[in-house]
């Protein structure tokens, strides 16, 4: 099988995304009042409702439907005012009453759009010279390092019931096939759940795997799921097809399911890619149909001849009205929606100078954003620049800090009075405590000497010593200044400051 590059040079993947997202932050299920619980006993948050028996009528749940009013806000979606849920029906035990109640063709939210951003290594799937966004109008801009920004188009955002939970129990990696039984869970079944669809505007597997990404930024800011792909409460299927590089038709598509992470959804569209393009290549059809992703393998199987939205004979609920949302009730909504990570990081790279790659990773998560701009509150506006670095490189691997101590740390890494590696090592310590790490460095001999007059005296005794290390920096050898910095923190015992050392050593060399 041809390796990803090489197949995208000659072919051009066509990728749409369906990205399931429950509400987990509700207490009550989408059309009855069980309790949303994944740690309970299975099969005891049961309800007539939400095991279909006869008679039982269902209500929704308005909390749900401002949520995904919020959802739709947050991704430029347009907020139909006029909507209904409708029957889709399957035959299938993780459904009891055989049928889903889902929305129709008009959702609660469509027409949207999201500005992916790509750079790094994975700007690169996307051939250079295709200027083109996937939705065939917008031109690309690309910056100087290769990155670039591409529209993508949401069609819909529409609101579901979960189906229950299926446990395989004996099959290969959790599959029906082969199973000796399979064990079913109703806690699940009638949670609420929206269900993105994109159109198929992405055109490599890392423009995939970034999409999901920055959706699942949007939704935990908005604090309506804490989008688990480990625990299932944000799962994505991928329909992919290719054709020839410069035509305008699309090819026959298959969509991959199991993609339960980010690497996941990129491996197994990058995987199937390739594999269509040896079918195409050898003259056969590819054929629509759903495939399952083995991560242990690598691979992508049949499941099942791919269904059409007939087989599922959509129909109007009649146990539930359509829905009307007023001016007022979608106000409301976009006035709870919070800032989203994009304008917040624009933000924290115009008021405090952050560099792009710190205020993308601090605005990425709500908790870390707080925790960063209360502590930037406690410091200077000079040291939030190194208050960002400590936050992004150190205080991850911490569990228990204050923003006094994380505030404490970021000002004497700021005056240079501690290393980086210092600073590492002192968070470590007060973690958890309630210690004041400027007492820590003090009681340890930590605080690193800057009397210039004192280590200028250790860079000239360091000089007159490494005669060989001097010829080498006037000889080119830039360097060997490394070597010499490394000579003047022995000399001084580790106490002195390393930055101010380069800076004399390159100031005696270069006299």
């Amino acid at each position: 099988m041809k390796a990803l590059a090489e197949v995208l040079g000659k072919w051009e993947a066509v990728i749409g995304l369906e990205i399931h997202t429950e509400l987990t932050t509700l207490e009550t299920k989408m059309f009855c009042g069980c309790r949303i619980s994944r740690d309970d006993p299975p099969n005891t948050n049961v309800c007539p409702v939400c095991l279909g028996m006869p008679g039982a009528l269902p209500v929704p749940n308005r909390k749900a439907i401002e949520s995904i009013v919020m959802a739709g806000i947050a991704t430029n979606c347009e907020i139909m005012r006029r909507s209904m849920f409708y029957r889709k029906h399957y035959f299938y035990p993780d459904m009891a009453k055989n049928f889903q109640t889902t929305q129709g063709p008009v959702a609660f939210a469509m027409h949207g759009h999201l500005d992916l951003e790509v750079d790094g290594q994975g700007a690169g799937e996307r051939p250079v010279w295709e200027d083109v966004a996937g939705d065939g109008q917008k031109p690309i801009v690309r910056a100087d390092d290769g990155s670039y920004v591409v529209p993508i188009r949401i069609q819909r955002i529409h609101m579901e019931e979960d189906a229950a939970k299926m446990v395989h129990v004996g099959g290969s990696e959790g599959r029906i096939g082969g199973a000796r039984e399979s064990l079913l869970d109703y806690n699940r079944c009638g949670a609420p759940l929206i269900e993105l669809v994109t159109e198929p505007d992405l055109r490599t597997p890392e423009e995939a795997r970034l999409f999901m990404e920055q959706l699942r930024k949007v939704f935990c800011t908005l604090g309506i799921s804490d989008c688990s792909l480990e625990r299932g409460s944000m799962r994505c299927d991928g329909n992919v097809s290719l054709r020839r590089r410069g035509a305008a038709g699309l090819g026959t598509k298959t969509e991959l399911k199991n993609l339960n992470s980010l690497r996941s959804l990129h491996d197994a569209l990058a995987y199937e890619i390739c594999r269509q393009a040896e079918v195409l290549e050898a003259g056969d059809s590819v054929r629509q149909e759903t495939r399952h992703w083995e991560p242990s393998r690598r691979r992508t199987v049949v499941m099942r001849v791919k269904e059409v939205s007939d087989d599922y004979r959509f129909f109007p609920d009649p146990d539930l009205a359509p829905f009307d949302l007023s001016d007022e009730f979608v106000e409301r909504c976009r006035a709870r929606v919070p800032e989203l990570p994009d304008a917040k990081r624009d933000r924290y790279m115009a008021v405090w100078g952050l560099r792009r790659r710190e205020a993308v990773r601090l605005a990425a998560d709500p908790d870390i954003a707080s925790f960063f701009e209360g502590t930037a509150k406690l410091v200077e506006a000079a040291v939030v620049p190194t208050l960002a670095n400590v936050m992004v490189n150190l205080v991850a691997g911490c569990k228990d800090l204050t923003r006094p101590q994380v505030a404490a740390v970021a000002r004497l890494l700021a005056d240079d009075a501690i290393t980086f590696a210092q600073a590492r090592e002192v968070l470590e310590m007060v973690d958890g405590t309630d210690a004041d790490p400027e007492a820590i460095v003090d009681e340890r001999g930590l605080r690193q000497a800057t009397d210039v007059r004192a280590l200028g005296a250790i860079v000239d005794e360091v000089l007159a010593r490494c005669e060989d290390q001097v010829r080498q920096y006037h000889g080119g050898n830039r360097k060997v200044v490394g070597f010499l910095v490394g000579q003047c923190m022995r000399a001084s015992g580790g106490s002195g400051n390393p930055k101010l050392f380069n800076q004399l050593l390159v100031q005696r060399l270069e006299e």
